[in-house]
């Protein structure tokens, strides 16, 4: 049984991410740490809270960082709809945030259980990175980490086209979270921009999940709509990309990895065409110890079925 922490910015893909993980037979969720991203912290707090009335279960949401740790760079409201949702209305009826930092509750729970949990990190990467600072052990005290970010060979998705938008969005913190997992010795489970786009969604599989007509497919119907829109214009294609789905199911299922590369990745902070940049070690030439599993492919059936069962 995977027992789950998820640090999410939710954005359209992070909520289709928590009904994947909600619904699946060895799964638990056990906490959403919220995080500002995609949109600001008012907005991710709420989806959060949302998204577990939309689940039906009982699951904490802890608000954490509301901006990077120095500069702000752009959110994702163009991509996501101003509210992050899609714009279409859902906000909570009961659910409210508890009073604990996110950061803070993150290593209240490591340290109860050390070992115990997956840490799944879908969002700007701050939280963790506050959490790193106050206790640099918390490597050690968690069983996996699993994180979407980067573009391991710099073919990014934001204005610094060579960045991906997790990691620019606060690379100061991404710089940190890499760095004490190699100081660590541990490996991050990878998963980036480029292979997200190597595993898209096709029109059809969307239209088939769209026909099961469930309270959850109805959800994520109405609040993919205006990402599939952007998709289709600016993007020349019909289909969905699910970045934070697709991490999602490598922390699920491991075994749905097919290919895999142990390298360093390390973050870029300077340049005015660098700043964010995941920057790997392909050729293993810097001496440096690998800090991250890359995932490169998965098996796209399986992972097709992880999201379509999230939906029913």
């Amino acid at each position: 049984m995977e027992k789950l922490i998820i640090d999410t910015d939710p954005g359209v893909d992070d909520a289709e991410a928590i009904l994947m993980a909600a619904a699946h037979p060895n799964a638990t969720v056990a906490a959403l740490l919220a995080v500002g991203g995609n949109v600001g912290l008012e907005h991710t707090v709420r989806n959060s809270l949302a998204i577990v009335e939309v689940i039906e279960q009982d699951v904490p949401v802890y608000a954490g960082c509301d901006k990077p740790l120095v500069i702000f760079q752009e959110d994702a409201a163009f991509v996501h709809g101003q509210d992050g949702l899609g714009d279409v209305g859902y906000v909570p009826q009961t659910r409210q945030a508890e009073a604990e930092h996110a950061a803070l509750a993150l290593l209240r729970m490591a340290n109860e259980a050390p070992g115990e949990y997956t840490l799944v990190a879908i969002g700007p990467l701050t939280n963790v990175a506050v959490a790193l600072k106050l206790d640099p052990t918390l490597p050690e005290k968690l069983k996996r980490f699993v994180v979407m970010g980067g573009a391991v060979t710099s073919q990014g998705n934001t204005s610094n086209v060579s960045a991906e938008f997790n990691i620019y969005h606060d690379p100061e913190a991404a710089h940190v979270v890499f760095e004490a997992w190699e100081n660590y010795g541990g490996l991050i489970e990878l998963i980036d921009w480029e292979a997200t786009m190597r595993h898209g969604i096709p029109e059809e599989v969307i239209q088939r999940w769209h026909a099961l007509d469930t309270p959850r497919s109805r959800f994520y119907k109405d609040i993919s709509a205006k990402t599939m829109e952007f998709i289709r214009k600016f993007m020349g294609r019909t289909m969905m990309f699910g970045a934070d789905p697709l991490a999602m199911a490598v922390a699920l299922e491991p075994d749905i990895v097919t290919k895999a590369e142990v390298r360093h990745v390390s973050v870029e902070l300077t340049g005015m065409y660098t700043r964010g940049q995941t920057t790997t070690d392909w050729g293993q030439r810097n001496g440096r110890t690998p800090n991250c599993n890359i995932i490169l492919e998965v098996d796209s059936d399986r992972f097709f079925a992880l999201m379509e069962q999230g939906l029913k």
